[in-house]
């Protein structure tokens, strides 16, 4: 069976050829391309808008840094201060710390120096009520000495010799100043120089000697130092310019008004020993 034959159209010879004409556009469509437009250029304005305020958040951030820098600065010095002062509180602190122990030290030193003082002022008067116990006594001896002396001028024919007994009468008179103080110049009764002592003891027995004690070395006889006898005037430097007297009692002793660190004592001639000796009992 044959098939139906198609009949065949002719065709133009541009017919392939796609048209370069644009369809039309509904007015529909048209509204819609415009609106979309519209909203596009909004959208791009929005987003320069945001772009905008989004590179301008870069420079708001910059001014306002220094201020931060600032504050921070500010804070800095504020801490650091507040070391300091507190540093200078420890000091402060410290140093009072120190003041404090150093016045307990001082009040406890001042304290122990008002005991010291006060055991001292408690032996000095106790020394001194014992040295104005011992000076009556002396007192009462030399009321004794000098009574006696007297009878014993009274009943001499010649003052150059003295009654018998009369050196021993010289050494209690002596030995009744011990104790006595050294002050140069003083006569007594309770201070005497070497020669003023010299000079009394020998006047309890009527010998009348020079002050001083060069003059006292020329007086009487000259005696060797290997004769002396008790009651010899012993004395110290040049014959005629001797500047210590003293007179001797026995026993390699001698009795003098020594120095004002001594006093009147008795003292050991080898300690001491004498330029010459002379005799005037």
């Amino acid at each position: 069976m044959k098939e139906p034959l198609v009949p065949v159209v002719p065709m133009s010879h541009t017919a392939h050829i796609r048209s370069h004409r644009k369809p039309r556009r509904s007015a529909t469509s048209s509204i819609a391309m415009r609106a979309g437009v519209t909203g596009g250029v909004l959208s791009m304005a929005a987003a320069g808008a945001s772009a905008s305020a989004n590179a301008a958040e870069p420079v708001t951030q910059t001014i306002e840094l220094p201020t931060l820098t600032a504050d921070l600065s500010a804070q800095v010095a504020q801490s650091a201060a507040a070391t300091q002062q507190a540093a200078a509180n420890y000091e402060l602190r410290a140093e009072r710390d120190a003041a404090a122990a150093k016045a307990a030290a001082e009040a406890k030193k001042d304290l122990a120096e008002a005991k010291k003082k006060a055991e001292a002022k408690k032996k000095a008067a106790e020394a001194a009520r014992k040295a104005a116990a011992e000076r009556a006594t002396r007192s009462a001896e030399r009321a004794t000495l000098s009574a006696s002396a007297s009878a014993s001028v009274s009943t001499s024919t010649s003052v150059s010799a003295p009654a018998s007994g009369s050196v021993a009468t010289v050494i209690s008179f002596l030995k009744a100043q011990l104790g006595d103080a050294y002050v140069m110049g003083a006569t007594g009764p309770n201070a005497w120089d070497c020669s003023s002592l010299v000079q009394a003891a020998y006047k309890q027995v009527g010998v009348d000697l020079p002050r001083v004690s060069q003059d006292q070395s020329m007086a009487g006889t000259d005696v060797p130092l290997s004769s002396i006898q008790v009651g010899d005037i012993l004395y110290w430097g040049g014959k005629g310019s001797a500047y210590h007297v003293g007179v001797y009692i026995g026993n390699g002793q001698y009795l003098d008004a020594a120095n004002p660190s001594k006093g009147v004592v008795i003292q050991d001639l080898s300690g001491y020993p004498a330029s010459g000796a002379v005799r005037v009992l």
